[in-house]
């Protein structure tokens, strides 16, 4: 019988071995990736730096995309078996010539893990006119992916993994509009919109690609306050998302709950890591991951409202994210939208 993860059905934790407090390093200890050639979006800052430095470690041969070469040599310095090459997720062309660099070389592609993301930003747009969470989480990698899939295709046991986050339960994807074009302007539910795609995109995408002994992986990485993905957040958002009061005095009770989750960069990329390498997941894709493990899928939790009292614990998967007639509506959008023709076969 086929198995896909449609409505939460592979939703069930397993045994890792792993936790919340796992680092990439733990992961991956005895696995050997020598000879693994990857791509790692958003490869040479916060949690992307964290996942190169460990997979370079177990021998891979990474490939970054960058959009500022300077930083990202400053960054990698001293790594070995580094690659970077320019590429700008809101520009479809910088895109395909990426892409077509890397078809060119004639490698097979082992593990294609788009990390890269902007977070909470005010409404910007690229060229086309596109809402820039949506455009550069979702449609950037949607378009990658596919530019790649040859190179991924001929590889038996490639994984594709996409870096989502516990944010998605902010936003279903608004089909009818996704750029804003009618409705306000909500950075919060932008982010939460662009990160239920990356969750619905695995889980289809994990549905097509299986037959070629491809796997597709999605996550929530952790909360990890050691990065710049915050930086755009105002004094009143901060008081929206219940950490200070009106007068700017911390809220104990949402403090405690940070510091019992937060995670060092060095755990946060633990379950991107996992995902891409771990043994377990050989006959197991199309599902949402966080504290390197399959996440819980509990309906209720998101139904009952419980989780806006939780916004620094959230946990599993909001249904949303994970119903059959979404992931399949939103790949037909984003082949629309990209004006890429996504076809696995």
């Amino acid at each position: 019988m086929e198995q896909n993860n449609y409505n939460g059905a592979l939703q069930h934790p397993l045994n890792s071995g792993f936790n919340a407090a796992s680092t990439a390093t733990d992961v991956l200890k005895g696995i050997d990736l020598n000879g693994k050639n990857v791509i790692v979006t958003g490869g040479y800052s916060g949690l992307g730096l964290e996942t190169v430095k460990a997979l370079a470690a177990a021998g891979a041969n990474i490939v970054v995309p960058v959009r500022d070469v300077e930083k990202a040599k400053e960054n990698l310095h001293g790594l070995s078996s580094i690659e970077l090459q320019t590429m700008d997720l809101l520009d479809p062309k910088s895109i395909s010539f990426f892409a077509d660099k890397y078809m060119a070389s004639g490698k097979p592609l082992h593990l294609l893990i788009n990390n890269a993301g902007i977070m909470w930003n005010p409404l910007t747009r690229d060229d086309r006119g596109y809402e820039s969470q949506f455009a550069t989480n979702h449609l950037g990698h949607f378009q990658l992916t596919a530019a790649l899939w040859p190179a991924i295709q001929k590889t038996a046991g490639a994984r594709i993994i996409n870096v989502s986050s516990s944010g998605h339960y902010f936003s279903p994807v608004h089909f009818e509009d996704v750029n804003y074009n009618q409705r306000p302007y909500n950075k919060f539910e932008a982010y939460g919109q662009a990160k239920t795609a990356n969750i619905l995109f695995t889980i289809e995408l994990d549905k097509r690609a299986r037959k070629f002994g491809v796997r597709s992986y999605s996550l929530h990485p952790g909360l990890i306050l050691d990065t710049n993905l915050g930086r755009y957040l105002t004094f009143d958002d901060y008081v929206a998302l219940g950490a200070v009061d009106a007068s700017g005095a911390p809220n104990p009770e949402t403090q405690a709950a940070m510091q019992r989750i937060q995670k060092t960069p060095e755990q946060g990329a633990a379950t991107t890591v996992w995902c891409a390498t771990s043994p377990q997941l050989r006959d197991l894709g199309g599902i949402y991951c966080e504290d390197v493990n399959v996440a819980s899928y509990d309906p209720e939790f998101y139904y009952s409202g419980a989780w806006q009292n939780n916004m620094f614990g959230l946990k599993g998967a909001a249904p949303f994210a994970l119903q059959q007639d979404a992931a399949k509506k939103l790949w037909t959008l984003s082949e629309e939208l990209t004006g890429v023709t996504f076809d696995i076969n």
